[in-house]
This record gives C-alpha cells, structure tokens and sequence, in this order.
C-alpha cells in the first residue's frame, strides 16, 4: 500500500522540479534523501520536504519502518500560471509567464523476497 504527499501550488517551473524528481524516481528513501541533499537545483529543497512529509505519514499513520520504504511514484503536474507583463520600449510589452508545479510523491515498502 502506498503513502503519499502532496505539494500544491509551489512556485517552481514544472520542467524544473521534474528534472530533480527523476533522479529519486524508484531509490529507497535513505538514497532519494543524499541525492536530494547534493542536487544543485532549487527545486530540489521542495522536493526533500514532500518526501519527508511522505515518510513521516508512512511511519506515524501506517507504522511502517522508513528503512524499508522506497519511492514508488514522484510525479509534477503544473499548477495555475501567473501571468505578469514587463513594459519594454516604444509601447510594447513582454509577457511573462510565473509557473507553479504540484508535487506528488508516493513511498511504499519493499517486499522482502525469501
């Protein structure tokens, strides 16, 4: 059975945070947290909040043990778009488009084959 977090509405373009959400895709947890820990990207302290928003749900709702759980499913969908306008020379304008993500992260426990 798979637990889950939800982020709404976070100000990070969906490109970007799926670029950091594939890299954990599939890892047990201890490995999703040091490569999230290393990850040279913004997105990635957002994402590290939302897995451990997960592991926390998996351990105090569901009793599961964090050493045995892995991430089953990251997925950002995108959020609203704020639309801003930057005024540019001889009465034209540039849009600019601020995108936000929803992030999804599923941890489930690993079976133990014998």
């Amino acid at each position: 059975m798979a637990v889950r977090a939800q982020a709404k509405y976070i100000r990070v373009a969906p490109r970007k945070a799926r670029e950091v959400v594939d890299l954990i895709r599939g890892k047990s947890v201890a490995e999703a947290r040091s490569t999230l820990f290393f990850a040279n990207r913004n997105a990635a302290r957002v994402v590290a909040m939302v897995l451990n928003s997960a592991v926390a749900n998996a351990e105090n709702n569901n009793a599961l043990s964090a050493d045995d759980l892995y991430v089953k499913e990251a997925r950002v969908d995108e959020g609203p778009t704020l639309k801003r306008w930057q005024f540019r020379a001889m009465g034209r304008v540039n849009r600019i488009r601020k995108r936000s993500s929803h992030i999804t992260i599923a941890v489930e426990q690993r079976e133990v084959r014998s």
